[in-house]
């Protein structure tokens, strides 16, 4: 067995264990030279200067996790994970409650002869040594990381209480504000209870890789819920009187008007939480009892542009980047809110960007920035428009334009114009599958003809959740299951092995972790083209582009459900098919 966090700290120099710690987080990508000027200014200014993992953590510019596992590799010591932890209470822990939550320590295990301890700080030779005197047993120390040693002693040795409502027990002065007291509210959002609350959510929100937050005012309560892997879940909420409070907070930080509650708004957050650079967008809308607000997490370092993570199968990958190899045409991403469409484009972008091209896009909102890439954001009010933007960027000699999305007939005219003079043009629509976007387009007005010139290819997509490789179960199908479902067409029945969701810790029992796209492409070809100059509806053109050699979206599902990447209800659910 490893010896104890004490003994190793004794025998490193004074300072030696922080300035390796930094140079290993520094190292791993983890710690920004910006945050460690702000951590080691932060420091300085303190009257007792603060444990330096403690305090990195609790400025979250890194995660604990990050801090917990560089930590332990430094002192060569194990890391306590969540299955470490024990089920039920040690029958004497020797100390108290409060010592252990004051040190951020709880015993693990324990024998005849020692005692094992998760420590948050494995540099506290104190507690090490008052926990040796009070058993009289060697001290074994691994290293915690704080929120999973903070929600063992609650459920160990506690009283049930979560974090928030220790937040809600402690906030004493904030009390109910009325609609026209403005300077309240601004006085109540700049309360600390009220910053720890926003605080809380948001980080939470992080720690459980959500997408959305929804902050929704009832006549008598608060409803706090997450997106994730596309699902809503419902999650503690502060009591309903804090609702104007934490409204004003969200607002204050995106820059809104907290003064005005009668239109809707929109804005921007940027912090770092738990090490993780996040660009918050906020929008509010006024409902019956307050204001409804909605933030979309957009987590700059979990976006990974490669066409292999996003769902593409080898095959239709290899036939998409050909397509891609066309100087100039017009290729549409297609699918509704939610489904991935940008993140596909963004991946193109990354692909097509290099020092011979020139790309410009046009979003409404940006969502990431790109490097080398010159990005436009729309914004309506001084009518810098996706049409407006268009006619001026044509002139600034781009050879990749990307428009975020063609809301009406003159964005897609416009579109369809630079494709035809020698641009290569990105874009997305609204549409339920590949077939119905050309259709769409013809719908909306822009001449079949042009449409037959320009358009390359469609992809159609969405996303379904990704089944958790720690606790699916393997099934075998029911024979009319396989039939009804169309699984015959992709896999014989003689031995089809499906998997379900089951639920684990690591997946929050949800039995899901991540989501995937199943997608449709399809080319255009010359038999298309001839179908779209005779005004053909989706269908027959969705038959003829299954004939050219189109995998459905449904089918590109049921490959997934048989590989088990997901499941069929999964692929039923976002196709509404089978």
């Amino acid at each position: 067995m490893k010896g104890t966090a004490a003994d190793r700290f004794s025998a490193v120099p004074e300072g030696t264990l922080d300035d390796r710690l930094t140079a290993l987080l520094s190292e791993r990508g983890k710690l920004r030279g910006a945050d460690l000027a702000r951590v080691s200014r932060i420091r300085a200014e303190q009257p007792t200067p603060e444990n330096l993992s403690c305090l990195i953590v609790r400025l979250g510019v890194v995660s604990e996790r990050d801090v917990a596992e560089a930590l332990a590799e430094l002192l060569d010591l194990p890391v306590a994970h969540t299955s470490d932890y024990p089920e039920v209470a040690l029958p004497d822990h020797h100390v108290s409650v409060r010592f252990l939550k004051e040190r951020v320590a709880v015993p693990i295990t324990e024998d005849e002869t020692k005692v094992v301890v998760a420590m948050a700080d494995p540099q506290d030779a104190y507690f090490v040594s008052a926990l040796r005197l009070a058993c009289g047993k060697e001290v074994i120390s691994w290293v915690g990381v704080p929120s999973e040693i903070a929600a063992a002693i609650e459920r160990l040795y506690g009283e049930g209480k979560s974090r928030m409502s220790e937040i809600v027990d402690s906030a004493h002065t904030v009390e109910r504000a009325t609609e026209e007291d403005i300077a309240q509210l601004r006085d109540l959002a700049s309360e600390a209870p009220v910053v720890r609350l926003v605080n809380l959510i948001i980080q939470r929100a992080t720690e459980m890789s959500a997408s959305d937050v929804h902050i929704e005012p009832f006549e008598d309560r608060l409803k706090v819920r997450y997106r994730i892997d596309g699902v809503l879940q419902e999650m503690e909420a502060p009591p309903t009187h804090f609702t104007a409070a934490i409204i004003s907070r969200i607002k204050l930080m995106a820059n809104l008007n907290i003064a005005e509650r009668r239109l809707p708004q929109d804005g921007r957050i940027r912090l770092r939480v738990q090490g993780k650079e996040l660009d918050i967008r906020v929008s509010t809308v006024p409902t019956m009892h307050g204001e409804s607000v909605v933030m979309r997490l957009l987590n700059k370092e979990s976006i990974t542009l490669e066409f292999a993570t996003l769902g593409f199968a080898d095959d239709t990958l290899k036939e998409f980047l050909e397509v891609l190899t066309l100087p100039y045409g017009m290729i549409l991403v297609t699918g509704p809110t939610g489904s991935g469409k940008t993140t596909t484009l963004y991946t193109v972008l990354n692909r097509l960007n290099t020092t011979e091209r020139k790309i410009i896009t046009v979003e409404d909102p940006v969502e990431y920035e790109l490097e080398g890439i010159n990005q436009i954001q729309v914004n309506p009010a001084i009518e810098l428009t996706f049409a407006n933007s268009l006619r001026s960027i044509v002139r600034q000699d781009p050879d990749v334009i990307m428009v975020g999305e063609m809301r009406d007939l003159e964005t897609a005219r416009i579109c369809v114009q630079s494709a035809l003079t020698g641009h290569l043009v990105l874009s997305t629509l609204h549409t339920n599958d590949a077939p119905s976007s050309v259709a769409r387009l013809v719908e909306m007005g822009v001449e079949d003809y042009l449409l037959t010139s320009t358009v390359n290819a469609v992809i159609a997509q969405r996303l379904v959740r990704v089944l958790c490789p720690a606790c699916r179960q393997a099934y075998k199908p029911l024979a009319a299951t396989v039939k009804k479902t169309g699984l015959d067409r992709v896999a014989t029945a003689r031995g089809l092995r499906l998997f379900r969701a089951q639920g684990c810790e690591q997946c929050n029992g949800s039995g899901y972790r991540g989501r995937t796209a199943i997608l449709e492409l399809m080319v255009i070809t010359d038999p298309i083209r001839r179908l779209v100059l005779q005004r053909a509806d989706a269908v027959t053109l969705q038959r003829e582009a299954i004939k050219q050699g189109m995998r459905t979206m449904y089918d590109d599902g049921l490959r997934k459900t048989v590989a088990g990447t997901t499941t069929i209800e999964e692929v039923v659910r976002v196709t509404y098919e089978g």
